[in-house]
């Protein structure tokens, strides 16, 4: 099965295994490993689940010649036979015992999904991690004595996935801290910034809903019936779900319904935040490998800075990689070079490479092993597939400011902006358009980024006489004038807030636009009579020489929840007085 047939079959109604690859080859084939199909019942958030699992075993493991172990679970709305088997395959063929299990809610595993909350899916995992340490047996009274141990009951395991498999993983390391090394990748952070970002300083004020992508989850979800045969009795959700933890169902009505009075926001973020790394980061210990997807508008750069950020402070050992294929392309056809599971590259790509290295320091104990710098970045205007990552010590940080001049101009220098003011106003319906969610995922075709005039203001800068590297996320601090906004914006419904929508163009020198990665930066501005910051998504672009950088702030993005009514904007600028945005520029 190719890499895109199999991701379209996970994806069903749009939504699917982010690591979706060709299942392994039968033991017999190989030689190299057998596998066995395992089930366990495990409790996890007051129920019993089942957990569907097939363990991987390779030749010549045994009691006297142990070998560490490696966990891997599917992304959302896959199974343990898509990307997850093709990740168990390649390290088991390295010598790795493997296991991979389809989470709770997917496959043939029972439960209902809960989002990865450490008390419920974090719990799961934690009783495999006995089966793998030779504590706890499986359902068929199968156990083993061959995983390196470091005390009794306590294997040496890492784990690794992607998106849902990759947030099981600091979620597991949260309550189990038996947990020595950890890959997730192109994950969460915050689940509430995830699927209602609002890239404004103030986040207690919600944002503008993912409604693409949050309503893909959702039919993947509850469209189980029509994916696998004779479900659990444990996967039904009588109490007005089918398949999902009631406050996850809760959690998506609020944000389809495009109103926020403040018990229903609360109730959002609570139950969103609850169940992502944001609120239990402070419990995982393990070596933390991130590696995010710069092409992923679902699970953006920032995400995974955030994580990032978070462990170092408390001393946790982390590295992070910023990889090029996320869930918004690229992910069904890597670029030359990049880690590709499906062909088992790791000795060979960059990014499989520092996994391996991260797996041998901190699996097999081997001291002297280099993990790599503490940061590393994909570079595509880079044709050499050897040399397209740089590293650095440290994030870059903004560095370059650019103000906004009232004649449209993003100039260099306060003296350069000249006095002026201009206006946009949304419509009741989008007028912009920066992606179809879903369409990079599965591979269909999707409009180029367009805004409609009249409803979007735009500053461009000369074009440049050097190449510029933009490596980081951008901030901008704004002002803006709307009193029909101010009317209504402490009315008690955040809906009545301003939304606005931040992003950065790439304007070649025939006028081509290019929005970078189709990322946008949602705004719902806390308060319209006051300046506000606004961080954009991280993104890695060479604006080459004589290219333009163009700032947009647009009224709507036909992918997420816009203004409730109409509310004309203006902007004024003067030299003592304008909008600034800040860039994280390195030296090319």
């Amino acid at each position: 099965m190719s890499r895109r047939r199999a991701l379209t079959l996970a994806t069903a109604a749009a939504l699917a295994a982010p690591l979706a690859l060709t299942a392994p080859a039968p033991a017999s084939a190989t030689g190299q490993y057998t596998v066995t199909a395992l089930k366990f019942t495990v409790q996890a958030g007051g129920r019993s689940c089942t957990v569907d699992a097939d363990l991987y075993r390779p030749a010549g493991v045994d009691a006297a010649h142990p070998a560490p172990a490696v966990v891997t679970t599917n992304g959302f709305g896959g199974s343990k036979s898509d990307g997850t088997a093709a990740t168990a395959k390649a390290f088991a063929e390295r010598g790795y015992v493997s296991l991979a299990y389809s989470g709770l809610g997917f496959g043939k595993s029972g439960c209902l999904i809960s989002l990865d909350d450490p008390e419920i899916d974090g719990r799961a995992a934690a009783g495999l991690v006995d089966f793998l340490g030779g504590t706890r047996a499986a359902d068929d009274g199968t156990r083993i004595d061959y995983v390196t141990a470091d005390a009794e009951g306590d294997p040496r395991v890492g784990m690794i996935g992607g998106s849902y498999g990759g947030a099981v993983q600091l979620a597991t390391a949260a309550v189990d801290h038996r947990v020595d090394a950890l890959v997730p990748m192109i994950t969460w952070n915050d689940l509430a910034y995830s699927l209602d970002p609002n890239n404004a300083a103030d986040r207690s004020v919600p944002g503008a809903a993912k409604w693409q992508w949050m309503n893909g989850f959702y039919l993947i979800g509850e469209g189980q019936p029509l994916l696998v045969p004779s479900l659990d009795p444990s996967r039904i959700n009588r109490l007005g779900c089918l398949h999902f933890v009631t406050k996850a169902c809760d959690t998506i009505r609020t944000l389809n319904s495009g109103r926020y009075p403040a018990d229903k926001t609360e109730a959002l973020q609570k139950f969103a935040r609850g169940v992502s790394p944001v609120s239990y980061l402070g419990k995982v210990k393990a070596p933390t490998l991130l590696v995010q997807g710069q092409a992923d508008s679902l699970f953006n750069l920032n995400e995974a800075e955030a994580t990032y950020k978070t462990l170092k402070k408390q001393g946790t050992t982390a590295k992070m990689i910023w990889q090029s294929w996320g869930h918004s392309g690229g992910l069904t056809d890597p670029a030359s070079g990049e880690l590709n599971l499906d062909e088992g590259n790791l000795e060979t790509s960059y990014v499989g490479k520092r996994i391996l290295a991260w797996f041998d320091r901190y699996l097999h104990g081997k001291q002297g092993v280099d993990t790599g710098p503490a940061f590393a970045y994909y570079r595509d205007w880079i044709g050499d597939p050897n040399s397209t990552y740089a590293t650095a010590p440290e994030l870059p940080a903004p560095n370059r400011k650019l103000y906004l001049s009232g004649d449209g101009k993003l100039v260099d220098n306060r003296k350069k902006v000249t006095r002026g003011s201009r206006e946009y106003r949304n419509w009741l319906i989008p007028t912009s358009h920066s992606e179809s969610s879903l369409a990079g995922m599965i591979g269909l075709p999707d409009p180029a980024p367009h805004d409609t005039r009249g409803t979007y203001l735009d500053w461009t800068t000369e074009p440049f006489t050097d190449a510029v590297d933009v490596v980081g996320a951008p901030e901008a601090t704004l002002k803006v004038i709307s009193p029909k906004t101010e009317r209504v914006q402490h009315s008690g419904d955040a809906a009545d807030k301003l939304v606005l929508f931040a992003k950065l163009y790439d304007v070649a020198p025939d006028g081509k636009k290019t929005l970078v990665h189709r990322l946008v930066s949602p705004v719902r501005v806390p308060d319209v009579t006051k300046p506000f910051k606004v961080s954009l998504p991280g993104i890695v672009h060479r604006y080459e020489k004589d290219h333009r950088l163009q700032f947009v702030v647009a009224a709507s993005d036909g992918a997420y929840g816009g203004n409730k009514g109409v509310k004309p904007v203006t902007v004024t600028s003067a030299p003592e007085d304008t909008g600034v945005l800040d860039l994280p520029v390195v030296r090319p």
